[in-house]
């Protein structure tokens, strides 16, 4: 293999360039060479001290190492070779990664580090000053050039750009990461399952599935997450802190990932496609997602009733079914709902807005599942049918209810009554007789209904609203069960005989 020298790595200055940097931008410069060769001697380069040449007008200023060629090392799984180094505290460091021995131990945190060069450079976190301050947030950083990256994110600019599909970046390690998208690298692998990331955090945050540790807790409801950025994200829940804005459309966010992920519908970018079928996404979490429903793959199991779903969301959406929580909460008239969306569909209630209209006869629905459902009122398609009994189905959610009165599990108990139901709807509706809640009314004439359906049904007396057309005749009906007695008049049935 040919000899690796440190101009591979390294970022040179001229003599004029350095004496422009001030002394914490030469400070930074020096960790981070100082780092790439511990890295570099971490993974069983030869590091040889009597190598070094002084480039920089300083003593203490940083180094020119060349680096000659490594030996694997059987540590790492890469041959049979043993690693060699030139200083013996470059073997020690070495062994603690090996071994995971982390000797050297933060006072202020606990974090604990293999070499006590990595602690002394964490301990600045804690006591390093920070002079340099971002004139749009306030926000303070302990080098100008750390500053300089952090205004990007209010300036917009992102020098880096992708060679491949032009996307640019703020940051050069960003677009490396990027750069695996077209690849397909993905050099870091968990030991636990084999499953393969692109960047090391990912894997971070993957391996905690697989300890279920939850470190991170919410000071004012006692809420653990397994992630920082998952705390913070929640604790806006609570402040109703929302800094990010869409500059296109004025759309504020409480984090950068959403603001991101936001941003995707203005530019319509949809970087992965799925092989299967051939549709595309914005985001790779939502491909494999999708990939799912091609290969059934349900990950997500309910401790309790043993249901699975393919997302998370969904269960936990669904373990709500169970204990009964209703964080979402209606401002206006106070009704709780286990899920965001479902709070949003009810809002609609209140506004009355209805923004997406039947073609053919101009009904409009405040969701668009509702009219999709709606339209094959039109077409007579049924394209979801039980595997028991053949019955078809305009849409999933009604073939689940029906598959549930051949299983006769009923999971949803009345607390009034006692009245067990296997479908959580049922039982709402059901509380209702309890209640005499009836919150639909008609804008017409006043009159209220205990179910939505039922108001639909009454508001076509107003509009002489004929749906359900007969194919024989062509006469039109304004219920389903009218046209179905109708029909019964060409086929010359009689089921009802006078005694």
């Amino acid at each position: 293999m040919d000899a690796v020298t440190y101009e591979d790595v390294y970022v040179k200055f001229t003599h004029e360039e350095w004496a422009l940097l001030d002394p914490s931008q030469k400070s930074l410069y020096k960790d981070v060479m100082l780092e790439t060769c511990r890295n570099l001697t971490a993974i069983g380069y030869k590091l040889q001290d009597d190598n070094i040449e002084e480039h920089c007008p300083s003593s203490r200023g940083c180094g020119r190492y060349n680096i000659y060629g490594y030996k694997p090392c059987e540590h790492k799984g890469y041959g049979k070779k043993q690693c060699t180094f030139a200083q013996k505290r470059f073997l020690q460091t070495y062994e603690r990664i090996c071994s995971e021995e982390k000797p050297y131990e933060c006072n202020q945190c606990s974090k604990a580090f293999a070499n006590f060069r990595s602690l002394q450079k964490h301990e600045k976190n804690h006591t390093r000053e920070k002079p340099y301050e971002c004139n749009h947030c306030g926000k303070a950083f302990p080098s100008r050039s750390a500053l300089q990256i952090h205004q990007r994110t209010h300036t917009g600019e992102k020098p880096f750009d992708c060679s491949e599909c032009g996307k640019a970046f703020a940051r050069h390690s960003n677009l490396d990461i990027h750069k695996r998208t077209h690849t397909g690298e993905k050099p870091y692998d968990c030991n636990e399952c084999g499953k393969a990331f692109s960047t090391r955090s990912h894997l971070q945050i993957h391996e905690i599935i697989h300890t279920g540790e939850k470190p991170y807790v919410c000071n004012q409801c006692g809420k653990a997450f397994a992630y920082r950025s998952n705390l913070e994200a929640h604790e806006k829940t609570h402040t109703g802190e929302k800094p990010y804005e869409c500059n296109q459309c004025g759309n504020v966010y409480a984090s950068r990932s959403s603001l991101r992920n936001h941003e995707k519908h203005h530019t319509g970018e949809k970087l992965y496609g799925c092989n299967q079928c051939g549709k595309a996404f914005a985001r790779r979490s939502s491909l494999e997602i999708h990939e799912r429903t091609h290969t059934g793959e349900k990950p997500y199991v309910c401790n309790q009733c043993c249901k699975a779903f393919a997302r998370r969301s969904s269960l936990q959406i669904h373990e709500r079914s169970h204990t009964g929580e209703k964080p979402y909460e209606c401002n206006q008239c106070g009704k709780a709902f286990a899920s965001r969306t479902s709070l949003q569909n009810h809002e609609k209630h209140h506004t009355g807005e209805k923004p997406y209209g039947c073609n053919q006869c101009d009904k409009a629905f405040e969701l668009k599942c509702d009219l999709q459902i709606h339209e094959r009122i039109h077409t007579g398609e049924k394209p979801y049918v039980c595997n028991q009994c053949g019955k078809a189905f305009v849409s999933r959610r009604y073939l689940r209810n029906h598959e549930k009165h051949h299983t006769l599990e009923k999971l949803y108990d009345c607390s009034q009554c006692g009245k067990s139901f296997a479908i959580f709807r049922y039982l709402q509706k059901h509380k209702k007789t309890h209640t005499g809640e009836k919150p639909y009314k008609c804008t017409h004439c006043g009159k209220a209904f205990a179910y939505r359906s039922n108001l639909y049904r009454h508001e076509r007396s107003h509009t002489g609203e004929k749906l359900y057309e007969c194919n024989e005749c062509g006469k039109a009906f304004a219920y389903h069960t009218s046209l179905h007695n109708h029909k019964k008049c060409h086929i010359g049935e009689n089921p009802y005989e006078c005694n």
